[in-house]
């Protein structure tokens, strides 16, 4: 899967960190869901620290598709609640 860290730039990421991602989401969205701009921008804080240290970064020639956009913790309550779907920033893929 292919991150994009919203300014930064492209990451690929493996199923071990993408599962660390899925339950950083879960949180994210709850703390989204309550107005708790303080929780959701540590878990976005979070979220970019594990695609930093686990992803690989992508050459920024490459011009894949990214499937999932994080955005940074300094956007505001609602620039962050219109990127999120009812899934949160990652969508359920199918198995």
């Amino acid at each position: 899967m292919i991150v994009r860290l919203m300014g930064e730039g492209q990451f690929r990421v493996d199923d071990a960190c993408l599962s660390r991602l899925n339950e950083l989401d879960e949180a994210a969205t709850e703390a989204l869901g309550r107005d708790d701009e303080g929780e959701l921008d540590a878990r976005l804080d979070e979220m970019w620290a594990v695609v930093r240290e686990q992803g690989t970064a992508l050459d920024e020639a490459d011009l894949s598709p990214s499937d999932l956009i994080i955005p940074p913790s300094d956007l505001t309550l609602e620039e962050t609640r219109a990127l999120f779907s009812e899934q949160g920033l990652i969508p359920d893929l199918p198995s």
